[in-house]
């Protein structure tokens, strides 16, 4: 069965108000997500990995000695990736809960150092890629950036918060500023309670 692009779980402008405008939405998730869906589709028909679960095929192409990814990979990463992303984000402003808050502040020693961390294993992603708030199998909470598609799937780990620092993501609305984009999406776009909920 071929997977779907997810609708959003906002309007395309519901997150303009706080930093991301209608436009980059159209083009982040009505062309850009799309393509990777319709990409991977394409790979893997007829493949040992049509009607397997996004997860699996993840799992299952991420090649750790490649210097390149395949386009199975690549594509149906992206995907998952999207899918994440979207969910990771609100319109409304959450509050963040309690066990969340205790848990950052007994990895990181407070909050705002998560934030500074977060932040500059964003800022610090030369090209491509995700930063990425992250469980290890220990129950351990790290924060860790991945180049181009790569996942914490790849490395056991569950995603706790993500956020895209490919270029499409955010030089309609902040140019080449992603230090000031990664600020908002921190301080204005995070669900925190989806945060929480994947812990």
């Amino acid at each position: 069965m071929a997977f779907e692009l997810p609708d959003l779980p906002y309007a395309h402008d519901a997150l303009a108000g706080h930093g991301m405008s209608a436009e980059t939405l159209e083009y982040h998730h009505d062309l850009h997500h799309k393509a990777y869906v319709d990409n991977g589709n394409k790979l893997i028909a007829g493949t040992e990995w049509d009607g397997k679960s996004l997860e699996d095929i993840i799992t299952g192409t991420y090649d750790k000695s490649a210097v390149a990814q395949s386009g199975i990979f690549n594509n149906i990463s992206q995907l998952w990736n999207h899918n994440q992303f979207w969910e990771m984000m609100s319109p409304t402003k959450t509050g963040m809960p309690g066990e969340l808050e205790k848990a950052l502040t007994e990895s990181f020693g407070s909050v705002d150092k998560f934030k500074e961390a977060f932040s500059a294993a964003g800022a610090g992603q030369f090209g491509s890629g995700w930063c990425w708030l992250v469980k290890d199998a220990d129950g351990a909470l790290k924060v860790t950036k991945t180049e181009n598609g790569v996942n914490p799937l790849c490395f056991g780990q569950t995603a706790l918060l993500g956020c895209d620092v490919w270029e499409h993501s955010y030089y309609i609305d902040f140019r080449n500023k992603r230090p000031a984009y990664l600020t908002n999406f921190l301080d204005n776009l995070v669900n925190w309670e989806n945060v929480a909920s994947r812990m």
